[in-house]
């Protein structure tokens, strides 16, 4: 498979607006692990311009690059090992030295939590109960790196499976064309709002059903997608009216929010509506993306593989510096622009960091999801038989040769 750099620049690009998204459930009236005082109600309308479709894509993009994996591993085995060592490593290693600070500042300043953050660490954190709700321990923003290896482990047993030479060709034949934009939209629609009702996830692999009917279709279809020139091209040709279709279905939900803002419930009759809408936005979002992608980002840049390396430590990373940075500023009484500002910077700043000094200690490099560094070649032994003096000799003269390309 030739890599697709659109895809690397989506997935890029995905993970940096869900970084902003976090930082605006700072200011929000929703539910986050640590609040501002000064909040921005309006901000919530800004929100659902990514909210429906952030993790389907991530979605996608990841079954789509298991796709790219897959097809230079060492069959499902190899495949399934690495994944395994490149998700569950960094998930442990989040739930056990990432994830605590956020669940403290949350119990600190919302439930009334008196002990000190090595206290709680030491004596709360590890008790497999809930305090005043709160779960703990607990994987918060990393339950999407947890769903990733489920999605995976499964995919792993389908591949295993005997399965006819076609199904590729069944799937170019069933999303080919427009069929890539309607289909999955219409399958969302009725599995979600029709059937289930949906409205959020529990962010619980066991009992969040409803939700995997939505994300691990999606990271089947990024599967075969990596493959398919026929729905590549359908979502290419249909990128305008799919992002004609997000525009609305976005206008449709942002005018409700700003007409029932915060807490305000908008009547019964609208719930149907509002879930459409959601559901419509998230697909064709995502299909006008991908189109987007395919169309004009297809191409490389320098900063690009730093860039696609430092995509997950920063994912790892963002949430708990963003918790801990407002939980810092609560005291200065800033304001809202402050404190965004502040966040912003001091969350890149900090993910920087976090993956430029992570990628140069040897040990450090699987626990924030990067692959061990290879070792240095044995230096040549010095033999003087003729057969290795022979294949030094002809080394030399073809490294004195010009590249041929």
């Amino acid at each position: 498979m030739e890599r697709h750099f659109g895809m690397d620049w989506l997935r890029i690009g995905a993970f940096a607006i869900l970084i902003l998204y976090h930082v605006g459930m700072v200011f929000t009236p929703w539910n986050f692990h640590v609040k501002t005082a000064q909040p921005v109600e309006w901000l919530s309308a800004a929100m659902l311009i990514s909210n429906p479709w952030r993790l389907t894509l991530l979605f996608v993009v990841s079954g789509y690059a298991s796709r790219a994996l897959f097809a230079k591993s060492d069959g499902v085995r190899g495949f399934f090992a690495s994944r395994t060592a490149r998700l569950l490593i960094p998930l442990a290693f989040g739930v056990v030295a990432m994830v605590p600070p956020q669940t403290w500042v949350e119990l600190a300043t919302q439930h009334g939590y008196g002990q000190d953050f090595g206290h709680f660490l030491l004596f709360d954190y590890f008790r497999f109960t809930s305090i005043d709700g709160v779960g703990v321990p607990t994987w918060n923003h990393l339950w999407f790196v947890g769903y990733l290896w489920t999605y995976t482990a499964v995919l792993a047993l389908l591949l295993l499976i005997p399965r006819p030479q076609t199904l590729q060709h069944w799937f170019d034949r069933a999303f080919g064309g427009w069929r890539a934009l309607v289909l999955p939209a219409l399958y969302l629609v009725l599995s979600q709002v029709v059937i289930f009702h949906r409205w959020s996830d529990s962010q619980d692999v066991i009992h969040d059903g409803v939700a995997h009917l939505a994300y691990f279709p999606a990271f089947l279809f990024g599967f075969g997608l990596a493959r398919s020139r026929p729905v590549m091209a359908g979502l290419v040709a249909s990128w305008k009216p799919a992002a004609a279709i997000a525009i609305a279905s976005y206008a449709f939900g942002a005018s409700l929010e700003l007409l029932y803002p915060g807490n305000q419930v908008p009547p019964e009759w609208l719930s149907t509506p509002m879930l459409v809408a959601h559901q419509l936005q998230s697909w064709s979002a995502v299909a006008a993306l991908i189109g987007i992608a395919e169309r004009y980002l297809n191409h490389d840049a320098a900063i690009r593989p730093t860039l696609t390396e430092a995509v997950f430590p920063f994912y790892l990373i963002h949430q708990t510096i963003i918790v801990l940075v407002e939980y810092w500023l609560q005291p200065l009484g800033l304001g809202a622009g402050g404190e965004f500002f502040v966040l912003v910077v001091a969350t890149i700043a900090g993910c920087w960091a976090f993956y430029l000094i992570g990628r140069e200690v040897s040990w450090l490099r699987p626990l924030i999801g990067l692959r061990r560094r290879a070792r240095p070649a044995t230096a040549p032994r010095h033999d003087d038989s003729p057969m290795v003096a022979g294949d030094t000799w002809r080394r030399r003269r073809d490294r004195a040769q010009p590249d041929p390309a």
